[in-house]
């Protein structure tokens, strides 16, 4: 896909979201807002890439999810889609999903992205740029924020204090943070000390593990990305099994939403957001 028709899909991304707040007063209300943070890094071949894609947009049209979407108290849920590796970007904006069709036009959308480069899995600037570039100014009223993320290597930019703390400051702004660990076997089941790194990052050890400074790669999750009251781990046996996983991952997440969430702040701020928002 050449970078025209990539802006054209992001255009059309936005026009259907902003079709659905015609009154500057009414906002946009959805039980959960939803991103998914997908790993594009180097480890992540186009094979693996399109495996991830596939996965997602065959969720989203499956009969089971679309009902899920549109059986909460609010009658669907906001989407949203972050690629992440050294840098991170929203390749799928805001859109609002109450109908199956809704449901089949982002599985639309999600096929047609094209692959960005990316080498390291720096997990902690990616939470961070969600806090700051995606849910800071969520542009509709959400029961519950989720942040949905997938990928096959701990955090090899920033040191292990540093993931923390960024997920701590997103889970205090209200995001629920799940983890989709993609374990493949003999490659990287078992991370830790000699794990591959950014230039200049890791001079000292990991401690991750006692006396071996190793881990797995879902105890990693648990341990350093999933935040919040009911943050949880869904592992992927292989990229091969990355559709299975994520949409039992999609179906619990979209199926937890309730009236009312006095953990999520960011839920009550954007309470009153409609179109006006969106303009900003």
């Amino acid at each position: 896909m050449h970078r025209p028709f990539q802006t054209f899909v992001l255009a059309f991304a936005c026009l259907s979201f902003l079709a659905l707040s015609s009154k500057a007063d009414v906002p946009v209300e959805v039980d959960t807002a939803l991103v998914v943070a997908v790993d594009i890094s180097d480890s992540v071949n186009n094979d693996r890439y399109q495996l991830q894609m596939e996965g997602i947009a065959r969720a989203l049209e499956d009969p089971e999810v679309i009902r899920a979407i549109m059986s909460g108290p609010r009658g669907g849920i906001g989407f949203a889609m972050v690629e992440w590796a050294d840098i991170s970007e929203l390749t799928i904006p805001w859109r609002v999903i109450r109908t199956s069709e809704e449901a089949l036009e982002t599985a639309a959308i999600v096929r047609r992205l094209m692959q960005r480069a990316g080498e390291y899995t720096c997990v902690s600037r990616m939470l961070s740029f969600v806090r700051e570039r995606v849910v800071s100014g969520l542009p509709l009223s959400a029961t519950r924020v989720v942040l949905d993320v997938s990928g096959d290597g701990i955090d090899n930019c920033r040191d292990p204090a540093d993931t923390l703390r960024e997920r701590d400051a997103l889970v205090r702004s209200g995001v629920q943070i799940n983890g989709l660990p993609i374990i493949v076997a003999g490659e990287n089941d078992t991370v830790g000390a000699s794990a591959y790194r950014a230039p200049g990052f890791g001079l000292g050890p990991l401690n991750i593990g006692p006396g071996t400074q190793q881990t797995t790669l879902d105890a990693w999750y648990t341990d350093h990305l999933i935040g919040g009251p009911a943050g949880f781990v869904i592992r992927a046996n292989g990229f091969e099994d990355f559709g299975r996983a994520f949409r039992l991952k999609f179906v619990t997440e979209i199926s937890e939403a309730s009236d009312t969430n006095p953990r999520c702040p960011i839920c009550a701020l954007t309470a009153g957001f409609g179109k006006a928002a969106l303009a900003q």
